[in-house]
């Protein structure tokens, strides 16, 4: 009895093992945090990678945020910017519930607040008590921050731009175009803007309006020149040049982004 017990016992525990999200495995296995913070008394979370050099030198932070309805698992496998970018820290913030401009009215899923001033500013405040813990426990680089995100995540690093822009180097937001309602809160920042041709959510001449705005903002000529594949360098006096990433597909994240956002982050610190 006790042998048939002992076997019951450990045949649940097998299953119970088997049944963990494959993602979380991959994510330990990446070196990556899960952090646990409370930002105006509510509970929130991230999940970070953070490179052993961080205690003894100033290394870049790389903010890369979820679209509406994922979460900080799976931008943390998109992104991979901790793989495309191995001596940065980076953050992959987990949105809470929010009703969605273009999908999810009632607010079933997770997401970013969508305007300034809008949810009690919680994601800007998420946003800040990170930063806030990385340059308290870590050696942070103030003159390399990042910020990226697809869809609602895109539109929420345009938001970090016009709110938090003295703060980052440079921002690569994919399929988004939500700071068009507020382009005059953007000052010069090297910027890349990611998006698809074809997307039926958020329409390409959105985001067509949006980065014109964006080149506007930045100063940059009007011709561009090749950057790479699939890509536009549009070049800036200023030394705030934009890049636009134009591929054939829809709203998907598409495979060579991760590279081209770590390339762009890579070639362009804050201006001391």
């Amino acid at each position: 009895m006790q042998s048939r017990r002992l076997l019951l016992f450990v045949s649940a525990l097998l299953l119970a093992l088997l049944s963990l999200p494959v993602i979380a495995a991959e994510a330990l296995s990446a070196g990556l945090q899960q952090w646990k913070l409370m930002v105006d008394g509510v509970a929130r979370e991230a999940l970070v990678y953070v490179p052993a050099s961080a205690k003894e030198k100033a290394v870049p932070v790389v903010f890369a945020f979820h679209g509406h309805g994922g979460n900080m698992r799976n931008a943390a496998r998109s992104f991979a910017m901790h793989q495309q970018w191995a001596e940065a820290i980076c953050v992959y913030p987990q949105g809470l519930n929010t009703p969605g401009r273009l999908t999810d009215p009632e607010g079933k899923k997770p997401g970013w607040q969508g305007g300034i001033g809008t949810q009690g500013d919680r994601d800007l405040k998420l946003f800040d008590a990170l930063l806030a813990r990385l340059k308290q426990d870590f050696k942070v680089n103030a003159t390399r921050i990042y910020s990226t995100g697809h869809s609602n995540g895109g539109g929420f690093t345009y938001l970090l731009w016009a709110e938090r822009g003295e703060l980052l180097a440079a921002v690569a937001p994919s399929a988004a175009a939500a700071a068009r309602r507020h382009p005059e809160k953007l000052k010069p920042l090297p910027a890349m803007h990611l998006a698809g041709e074809k997307d039926p959510l958020v329409k390409y001449e959105w985001q067509q309006a949006m980065m014109a705005a964006v080149r506007k903002v930045n100063g940059c000529a009007a011709e561009g020149k090749p950057w790479d594949k699939l890509c536009t360098e549009y070049p800036s006096k200023g030394g705030t040049p934009f890049v636009a990433f134009i591929h054939p597909g829809g709203h998907e994240f598409h495979k060579d982004e991760p590279m081209l956002i770590a390339k762009f982050f890579k070639q362009h610190p804050a201006a001391k």
